[in-house]
């Protein structure tokens, strides 16, 4: 048992003794400097003799990072392993509401970069780009300061600050987003206007379904089951339906167009039949105390004329018909004298009559002008029921128009 104790004792003290006189090999800094990456085999442990020792001479304004954090240039050293970065300043131009000015910064961030130079920001302020974009070497940094802003809404207005460079900016960081069809004045992709107005309009749409009423015609055919110069209904008529589909457009609650966009058949209209008459019956009646047999009673505004008192400046007593103008010679407009020529007629306040002559101002309604001569002359201005004698003749107007 002696014996063993001895040999592992010596065996300890050989092993201790091997590693004892190896030579110590110094740990490897690593060193990033851009995109270029330095390998350093060093007991050193204070950064700035470590950059000295791998010959990197710093500018006032450079940052030297450990494993990624800040450290000072004089504090030795640590932690394991050692990988040194390090920014260099580049140069950066800064444009602020005072004018331009040209600074160097080795700041991770727009923001830090700043915060470095010494700019207190406010809270509207327009920092472009934003204060958590990367710094590049030469990059511009715009702080534009905030404008007062007069925004009408709703029937109110509102102020608010804004360094956005557009209407739609200003209004998206004031919390007042155009929605749907809404639109501003200026329009949102317009710069701030120099007046510092803005006017949000609120717009909705609508669609409407209506009901439009389709007027029915009415279509007039001869009936001879209808007496004359009267008019039944053959078959009623009936209105026809669309609806129709419209589009409504309001700004700030006010209409501002209604557009029909589609009209669609429901139901169809349905012409009115009406029967003129052309049943001719003969009847008999006292008038003025004179038996008469007549076929038609028609109620026609009379007027009277004579040969010096026809509407002309000079005196002429001839008719259409050839004959010399007396009482008892009546003239009607040219269409019905072209059929009723010599029709003999009987009207009450005149007496017996026959058609001679045409009545060129006897327009728009039925209307007759009673003959007199110059001697016997009265004056009509009146409606009056002219009575047709028979016998009936063969060519019959039916429709009196």
């Amino acid at each position: 048992m002696t014996l063993m104790k001895r040999y592992r004792g010596l065996a300890f003290t050989l092993v201790f003794f091997l590693f004892a006189c190896q030579p110590s090999t110094p740990p490897t800094a690593t060193i990033i400097l851009n995109d270029k990456i330095l390998m350093l085999q060093t007991s050193e442990r204070v950064p700035s003799a470590l950059l000295n020792q791998a010959g990197l001479i710093l500018n006032p304004i450079d940052r030297v990072l450990l494993n990624g954090l800040p450290i000072a240039l004089d504090q030795p050293i640590t932690n394991y392993p050692i990988t040194l970065q390090i920014l260099r300043a580049v140069p950066l131009t800064l444009n602020t509401p005072d004018g331009q000015e040209q600074i160097q910064s080795s700041a991770f961030t727009v923001g830090e970069a700043l915060q470095e130079a010494g700019y207190w920001l406010r809270a509207r302020d327009k920092i472009d780009p934003d204060l958590n974009s990367p710094i590049i070497a030469g990059m511009t940094i715009s702080i534009t300061a905030p404008r007062e802003l007069t925004v009408s809404m709703d029937g109110e207005a509102l102020q608010i600050q804004s360094a956005a460079q557009t209407v739609g900016e200003a209004l998206a960081d004031a919390g007042i987003p155009l929605i749907g069809l809404d639109y501003s004045l200026p329009a949102e992709d317009e710069a701030l206007p120099s007046d510092e107005q803005i006017r949000v309009v609120r717009v909705n749409e609508s669609l409407l379904l209506a009901q439009k009423p389709i007027p029915f015609e009415s279509d007039l055919q001869a009936s001879a089951d209808v007496p004359l110069d009267q008019t039944q209904i053959l078959q009623p008529g009936e209105n026809g339906l669309t609806v129709q589909r419209i589009h409504i457009r309001y700004e700030d609650g006010n209409e501002i167009s209604r557009v029909t966009e589609a009209e669609t058949l429901v139901r169809p209209p349905k012409t009115r039949l009406l029967g003129y008459g052309t049943k001719v019956e003969t009847k008999t009646a006292s008038v003025d105390g004179v038996e008469i047999e007549y076929w038609r009673a028609v109620q026609m505004y009379a007027t009277s004329y004579s040969p010096c008192r026809s509407g002309v400046e000079q005196c002429f007593s001839g008719t259409s018909s050839g004959e010399t103008l007396r009482k008892g010679m009546v003239g009607l407009r040219y269409d019905w004298y072209l059929s009723m020529q010599g029709q003999r007629l009987f009207i009450p306040g005149y007496g017996f009559a026959s058609v001679e002559d045409v009545c060129g101002g006897c327009v728009g309604k039925p209307w007759i002008d009673l003959g007199y001569g110059d001697n016997d002359y009265e004056q009509w201005n009146s409606f009056v029921t002219v009575y047709f004698l028979t016998p009936v003749p063969a060519n019959v107007i039916y429709v009196l128009e």
